[in-house]
Parts: C-alpha cells; structure tokens; sequence
C-alpha cells in the first residue's frame, strides 16, 4: 500500500485500513451531531420546506433574510419542540391542533411548549402566507371593506399594529371565533391567537388569515430598526390566494 511517496509494509496495511474506518465514523458522528436537521424517521416535527426559493421575495424580503430565519430560526423551533415532547405521545398530534392544547400538556413542559410549538406553527403559517404578485379575492376584500372601509384602510391600521409591538411578536388578520367578522390582534413572542385568549391574551383569539413576524430577526438586515417600512413591503408578497382560501375555511 502506498501513500503520497511513501510505502507502507504490508503487515501493516490492516492498520492504516482500521484508522481510516476509525477516522470515518468519527467524521460521520461530527458531522451529524452538528447538523442541525435529523431524518424524519427519528423526528416528530419537521421543517417544511419553502414552496419558493429563498430569493423569490426579493427585492422587498431579502434573500440572506429570508434563508436564515428559515433555516436556522424555524429550525431551531422544530429542533426545541422536539426536545421538550420527547417521552410524550403528545407529538402525534399537529403542531396547530398541539398549541391548542396547552393546558394538556406536563406542566414542566408547557413553557418549551407553547414557545417552540408556537414558534413552529406560525412560521410554518408565515412561509405559506408569502408569495409576490398575488390578487386579493373579492370575497375577502368584501369582508375587509366591511370592518375597515376600505382595503388601503385596513392596510394602514395592521401597519401601525405590526409596528406597535412592543418587543417581539406577530401582527394578525383573524376571523372571529364566531365568524362573524374580520379584526387586527396581536401576540407577543411567538403566541398564536389558536392558543385562546387564556395564553395569548384578552381579545386574541380568532382565526388566522394573515400574520406578520415582527421579531428583529424577521427584517433587521435589510431594514435595521425601520420596522414600519417591513410592515409596509408586506403588502408587496402577501399570499392574496392562500388568505382568501383561509378566509372561507374559517
């Protein structure tokens, strides 16, 4: 056997063999144990994959931006959730259906719950909510002029909503439980209004039709701390279609 311009003996080629399988497996395990996504086999909940590339949105919602908070964000949600159902038969249940729930889960999990679980389903809700060049169904433009007046309106109110969290959190459209009416709420951290008024808050809860991230690692690359001009380009690539196909499933 030979290596670059040296010979090593044959006895001794077992040896060379055994350290490469060695060092091979050692490699492996580095590699996976620093990875940060796992089969499905072995995961409850997965990051969905975008149905766009990460440049699509541009030039309003950046590319760099967009790939981080996808893949290291959101996955760092499934990854956490994951971890703190582990040991329960919780995890059979969708991530929607699960932060509903909340008071089912163990009580020393509930925090890791309703943040990580909140965290998975409204970005996994957010993804879907993005698209460029969409119309909006009359239908729920109707509905909007209805409760707002007009669409330019409502798109005013949610803009100064969405820039008006304080802290971190979401801006949403929700229909009202009893599917009534269309309002603007909004959560802190990663609440979901699906969660009810208990956890999230008085006057929350509803069904989402919209929904905004509003923490910093949602914008603060390409508009820093002009939070209201995010807010704005969000009209650019909403999902028009998928709110509306929200709207009469509620």
């Amino acid at each position: 056997m030979q290596i670059a311009n040296f010979t090593i003996p044959l006895g001794l080629g077992w040896m060379f063999s055994s350290a490469q399988t060695r060092l091979g497996a050692i490699q492996q395990t580095f590699l996976t144990s620093n990875n940060v996504t796992e089969s499905a086999a072995t995961m409850a909940y997965t990051l969905p994959p975008l149905p766009y590339s990460y440049d699509a949105l541009e030039p309003h919602f950046d590319k760099e931006t967009m790939e981080i908070h996808h893949s290291r964000h959101h996955q760092t949600y499934v990854n956490s959730l994951n971890a703190a159902l582990e040991g329960t038969d919780l995890s059979t249940l969708a991530v929607d259906e699960l932060i509903t729930k909340l008071d089912q889960v163990p009580s020393d999990k509930r925090t890791a719950v309703r943040n990580h679980g909140g965290g998975h389903s409204n970005h996994s809700f957010f993804w879907k909510n993005l698209k460029p060049n969409t119309t909006i169904p009359t239908d729920l433009q109707t509905a909007i002029e209805q409760t707002f007046n007009t669409l330019e309106a409502f798109q005013q109110e949610f803009e100064k909503r969405a820039a008006t969290v304080f802290g971190s959190g979401w801006a949403w459209l929700v229909k009202e439980p009893d599917g009534s009416s269309l309002k603007i709420v909004t959560t802190s951290n990663q609440d979901s209004p699906l969660m009810g008024e208990a956890v999230a808050g008085p006057g929350t809860s509803g069904v989402p039709i919209l929904g905004l991230d509003v923490w910093e690692h949602a914008y603060y690359l390409k508009y820093r701390n002009k939070r209201p001009d995010y807010a704005k380009a969000f009209w650019e690539v909403v999902n028009w279609e998928e709110a509306g196909v929200r709207f009469r499933q509620a």
